[in-house]
């Protein structure tokens, strides 16, 4: 790693003390939505900006960039504070709680690129997965306590730099990430012309949790879920806050790459997908949305690149934000957890078929059918693809992300936002999604695979779209 990147500093920090709320000690319980993510791996999150040949000097770097990030971040945490603090289990608790106390502060990495892969790396072209692993920050966990989020600014010189997020899935979903960067890069180009920099009601978080009724106790259960899960690598009986992580480091012979699909191409798939439904009468009452078109035909392209035992058994999974499901609904702004994962399983001969598209759209669309009918319907049978046994062959295909989040609105006056990475996409064969950054209303994917596969990938998919 030292190779790589150089780190100038590391410090932590903490909500600025002109607020006196930052001086006293907060705490938030987990709700089921919560402990359904309790030891699930972290999140990491890379955020590329470019600059210009006067801004992309050590010197500026070290002399404007960092220090105005780290004031407006202190600023940021007042309105965040929960993400300050830890996650610990006080000894009396049935369950883990967040907790801030004064002095917490979030650990900020300043860093030095030693390669010269910006422009490589935050474009769309396959490279190595791992190439982006040094520019992401660990998160720290043990038995008493777990670190919910960690950032690392890393400058490539003459290029641009990267801000790289780590976060307890535990504490906070991919909206949450969104809308604290967001809010982040609001109060960053506010700092030097405002004096006391608000954020608006879009960006404002809710912590309320009264809302979030739990008569199933579903918090304990998926809670216990999680511990005896745990317990394959330590006693099941020990309260531990450690997160699950993955042990074995990425191959280099897994690569990324990014595939965009326009506003014409998604028009395409909606004919594509009507004209082979309508052929077996099965278009009735079809979602066909944006994200249930542009899912279906990269999980399709992703189950015929890997080829193989077409018997094998293929999982179609993603999650769904419950914030407006609920009864009654959440703010959008709600800061935690508050996603279920939906997922239905086929044999991989329905997707390599020649209408394997048509089958796939049916799929997907059937699991938004069945969010419609109550996105806790069934709740306590939802954590089973966490713990899917590792089956010959078996082939899990997760959407993470989403284009409604907005991700390339973390503008933070420093630099042009070029691209939006979920680096801790490439330990199975996930697919983020997010809008094109061109703003058109396009969606772009990305995906990590075997190089082979990857290669079959990009051919299905861009023959497909002609």
């Amino acid at each position: 790693m030292s190779s790589i990147v150089k780190i100038l500093e590391t410090t932590g920090v903490a909500p600025s003390t002109e607020s006196p709320q930052s001086s006293h000690e907060f705490s938030l319980p987990l709700t089921f939505f919560d402990t359904y993510w309790f030891k699930f791996p972290p999140v990491q999150t890379l955020y590329f900006y470019q600059l210009n040949e006067s801004t992309s000097t050590l010197c500026y770097f070290t002399s404007k960039i960092i220090p105005k990030l780290k004031q407006s971040l202190s600023l940021t945490l007042l309105h965040y504070l929960p993400l300050a603090g830890n996650l610990k289990w006080p000894s009396g608790s049935s369950k883990p709680v967040i907790l801030y106390a004064p002095n917490d502060a979030v650990s900020f990495t300043a860093a030095l690129s030693h390669v010269d892969n910006f422009h490589i790396l935050s474009g769309n072209d396959i490279h190595k997965a791992n190439e982006l692993h040094p520019f992401v920050p660990q998160l720290i966990s043990s038995d008493d306590k777990a670190e919910i989020l960690s950032l690392q600014i890393t400058l490539f010189p003459r290029q641009g730099f990267t801000i790289g997020i780590t976060t307890n899935h535990a504490v906070m979903d991919g909206r949450t990430a969104v809308m604290f960067m967001r809010s982040w890069a609001h109060l960053c180009k506010q700092v030097d012309d405002v004096e006391n920099p608000s954020l608006p009601p879009e960006l404002t978080p809710s912590f309320d949790r009264s809302c979030i009724e739990d008569q199933a106790r579903l918090d304990m259960l998926f809670l216990n879920h999680w511990q005896a899960f745990n317990g394959e690598y330590q006693d099941p009986t020990k309260r531990s806050l450690r997160i699950f992580k993955e042990t074995e480091a990425v191959s280099d012979d897994i690569v990324r790459g990014t595939f965009v699909f326009t506003k014409e191409d998604i028009k395409k798939l909606r004919e594509k997908a009507l004209s082979e439904l309508d052929a077996t009468n099965g278009s009735k009452q079809l979602h066909l949305s944006s994200f249930v078109l542009t899912f279906a035909y990269t999980a399709t392209c992703v189950v015929k690149s890997k080829g193989g035992d077409n018997e094998r058994h293929v999982f179609i999974d993603f999650g769904v934000d419950c914030r407006s499901r609920l009864n009654p609904p959440l703010p959008t702004t709600y800061c935690g957890d508050c996603v279920i994962c939906f997922n239905k399983s086929a044999k991989a001969r329905y997707f390599m078929e020649e209408d394997g598209f048509a089958f796939a759209v049916k799929t997907v669309s059937d699991l938004v059918s069945d969010i419609k009918k109550g996105v806790l319907e069934e709740a306590e049978k939802k954590m089973f693809h966490f713990f899917l046994p590792k089956l010959p062959g078996l082939q899990l295909i997760v959407a993470t992300g989403s284009p409604k989040f907005n991700a390339y609105g973390a503008d933070f006056g420093l630099g042009k936002i070029m691209k939006v990475e979920i680096v801790s996409i490439d330990k199975d064969e996930a697919i983020s999604m997010a809008e094109c950054r061109d703003g058109d209303g396009g969606i772009e994917v990305s995906l990590a695979l075997e190089m082979h596969q990857m290669r079959n990938f990009a051919s299905l998919f861009y023959d497909g779209l002609r």
